[in-house]
């Protein structure tokens, strides 16, 4: 059967029995894909509040801060191997600070919250694409998104020329976003072939790794990791389920298993023994793996031809040998049924990993481009329809949110800010004129007499 042919039949089958594989098998789900949203604490609200104590006359501002919200992190742990805890729970939020409270009292901090992950994962922002973190060591941790300050309390608004405030900051709102999480599987070495070149079974022989082991295609759909061990060392191998012509493109979900193979240090690349072709299997792998990503190819190979309990094998064995050595590659013959030159394998991929510098491992990510932070104090004006402006900007959305507008004072301390950042002659400029509604933040306001804001 021509691979266009079983193609066509694995897509048949899968139009036809849905999420069920071939013979009526369920298809495991390995998720290597997560989207998921964070939310760090707010800050917790200031207060106003004075003295009022006997014998303390014209006690003065009291009111306390409120606490910072709490953090939210990213980090590795060892135990988990996929991103299926993120199929059922999507939302994260860390706890908010507490309120601050009477005779200077600091609301308490809001708890970091701590997401664990599997080592191998790469982290990036879900909306620009931006990237924040590759997660591949134990113990390591990315703070994804930050909680907001506590606000004020009047005490801190105290000063020579106002000595009894009612002026109190309502807490920074917690930074929030979208993260996609992306796994690649972190292994000394990988196995890749053509489907049913006996992938599996080498794993489960090597390893105490028990895949999915059947005579027929696409029996693996989701990669496995299996640990051997030799002369007292191990050795972290990664079975990558088999790749087909247009793997680069997606056929055959290749782009979801390519990606695996990029965190190994050695390939074996097997050979099916009784394939109709396997020096064409070997050549369209690489190809494949070279449209994906050129320096897959680069990686040191060893090529394993499988099998050779088959006559068929065995007489091919030869001539399979000869034209792999042409490409300057080491070759060897096994069978990973019997276990023929198995252990032998297994040496031979230690001394592979032996020969390798450290520094041989290519970085996962570039490093990360330097740009300028951003500018808070921009701004900019939006006019939308019924008379109402938009006011965008980081520093002015963040104070429209903070300010406490039961508080006269707080609201004229809020009218000194746009004077102060330019905000309110660029309105007078724009065209804004008295009742005109402008919205900053989630606040609206009402543009009124003397270029403030009315009630």
């Amino acid at each position: 059967m021509s691979k266009e042919g079983l193609w066509s039949d694995l897509q048949l089958a899968r139009l036809r029995f849905g999420k069920r594989g071939f013979y009526g098998y369920n298809w495991p789900m390995f998720f290597d894909q997560a989207r998921i949203y964070v939310k760090a604490g707010d800050g917790g609200n200031g207060v106003v509040s004075f003295r009022r104590e006997k014998f303390v006359p014209r006690g003065g501002p009291n009111g306390g801060n409120g606490g910072k919200g709490g953090d939210v992190y990213l980090y590795v742990d060892e135990g988990l191997n996929t991103l299926s805890p993120f199929k059922n729970k999507v939302h994260f939020r860390a706890e908010r600070g507490a309120h601050g409270g009477g005779a200077n009292k600091t609301g308490a901090s809001g708890d970091d919250l701590r997401i664990p992950v599997p080592p191998g994962t790469v982290v990036r922002d879900a909306e620009s694409g931006e990237f924040i973190a590759d997660l591949t060591q134990p113990g390591q941790e990315a703070m994804v998104v930050k909680g907001g300050r506590g606000g004020r309390g009047n005490a801190a608004f105290k000063s020579a020329r106002n000595k009894a405030p009612r002026i109190a900051e309502n807490g920074e709102p917690g930074q929030e976003r979208w993260l996609a999480l992306e796994l690649k599987l972190v292994a000394d070495v990988g196995i890749v072939g053509a489907p049913n070149a006996g992938k599996s079974t080498l794993l489960s022989v090597v390893s105490a790794a028990r895949p999915k082991v059947a005579a027929y295609p696409f029996t693996t759909v989701a990669p496995s990791l299996g640990v051997a061990e030799v002369d007292h060392r191990q050795i972290v191998l990664a079975d990558i389920p088999g790749l087909m012509e247009g793997a680069h493109e997606g056929v055959g979900l290749g782009l979801e298993f390519l990606r695996h193979i990029e965190r190994t240090r050695v390939l074996i690349h097997l050979l099916a023994g009784d394939s109709p072709d396997p020096l064409g299997d070997f050549e369209a792998i690489n190809q494949e793996m070279t449209l994906f990503k050129p320096a897959l190819v680069d990686k040191p190979q060893i090529v394993v031809f499988n099998k050779m309990d088959l006559p068929m094998a065995q007489d091919r064995w030869p001539e399979v040998q000869a034209a792999i050595e042409e490409y300057g590659l080491p070759v060897m013959e096994i069978s990973a049924v019997t276990r023929h030159n198995v252990q032998q394998l297994l040496y031979r991929v230690q001394q592979m990993l032996d020969e390798l510098p450290v520094e041989a491992e290519e970085p996962t990510e570039a490093l990360p481009e330097l740009t300028p932070a951003e500018d808070e104090q921009a701004f900019r004006i939006l006019k939308l329809d019924d008379g109402l402006w938009q006011v965008e900007g980081v520093a002015i959305e963040r104070a429209a949110l903070m300010t406490k507008w039961d508080y006269y004072e707080a609201a004229m301390r809020f009218q000194r800010i746009l004077d102060a950042m330019g905000i309110s002659q660029a309105l007078r400029d724009a065209g804004v004129v008295e009742g005109d509604t402008v919205r900053i933040a989630d606040v609206e306001l009402v543009w009124g007499y003397d270029n403030a804001f009315g009630e």
